[in-house]
C-alpha cells in the first residue's frame, strides 16, 4: 500500500484568503539585504503577513514564495512547523497557556481547563465574536513566576483560575508596559490596505 499525496493547496479563490498589499510586499523586501539569500527572510515575511493580515493565508503563503523564490510548500512547511503561525483566522487576543512541566505542577492545567470553559473554545480555535483565540505553547520562560500565560505578547505571571475573568474583561490586557520593536510589524493599515 502507498501513501497518497494530498493536494492542500487546491482550494476555492475564498479560501484561499487575502493576499499581501504592496506596502507589505516593501516591508519583506527591506529584509533582504539583512540576510545572505531572499529564502532567509521567510520567518520574518511570515510574522510581517500575519501582523497585517491576522493570519497566514494559502494566498499569503504563496505570494511570500514569489517574492523569496521558493516552492509554496517550502513556506507552509515553516508556517505550520512553528506553533506562532495561524494558518486560520485568529482572535484579537491570542491568549497562549505555558504547558511547562513547571507550569503544569503549578496548575497551568487548572487554568487551561477554566479558559476553555469561560470562552467556550478548545485550544486553536476563536470565539464566535472573534475576540479571543486559545492555544498552548511547550515554555512562556517564566517557570520562576509559574502559571504563566500571554495575551498577545503580554505576559501574565502566577496565574489562578481567580484572575482569569478580570484579565479577560479587561480591554487592556494585551497591551505592552514597556515599548516594542516595530522591526516585524506590517505597515500602518492605511499603507496596507490592497487595492
Amino acid at each position: 500500500m502507498s501513501w497518497q499525496a494530498i493536494d492542500r493547496t487546491a482550494v476555492s479563490e475564498e479560501q484561499l484568503g487575502p493576499g499581501l498589499s504592496d506596502a507589505v510586499r516593501e516591508k519583506i523586501r527591506s529584509f533582504f539585504s539583512r540576510y545572505p539569500t531572499k529564502q532567509a527572510a521567510l520567518l520574518p515575511a511570515l510574522h510581517v503577513a500575519q501582523d497585517a493580515i491576522g493570519y497566514c493565508s494559502l494566498r499569503a503563503m504563496r505570494e511570500i514564495a514569489e517574492l523569496l523564490g521558493v516552492p509554496p510548500s517550502q513556506v507552509m512547511d515553516v508556517a505550520t512547523f512553528y506553533t506562532m503561525f495561524w494558518t486560520h483566522p485568529r482572535g484579537e487576543k491570542v491568549i497562549t497557556v505555558c504547558r511547562s512541566l513547571t507550569c503544569e505542577l503549578m496548575g497551568s492545567n487548572r487554568v487551561l481547563a477554566a479558559l476553555k470553559e469561560r470562552l467556550g473554545i478548545g485550544e486553536h480555535e476563536t470565539t464566535p465574536d472573534g475576540k479571543f483565540s486559545l492555544q498552548t505553547e511547550e515554555c512562556l520562560a517564566a517557570c520562576d513566576h509559574a502559571p504563566c500565560l500571554l495575551v498577545n505578547e503580554k505576559k501574565y505571571k502566577c496565574v489562578k483560575v481567580e484572575d482569569l475573568d478580570r484579565i479577560l474583561a479587561d480591554p487592556d490586557s494585551d497591551k505592552l508596559d514597556i515599548p516594542r520593536s516595530d522591526l516585524y510589524d506590517a505597515p500602518p493599515e492605511s499603507e496596507a490596505r490592497q487595492e
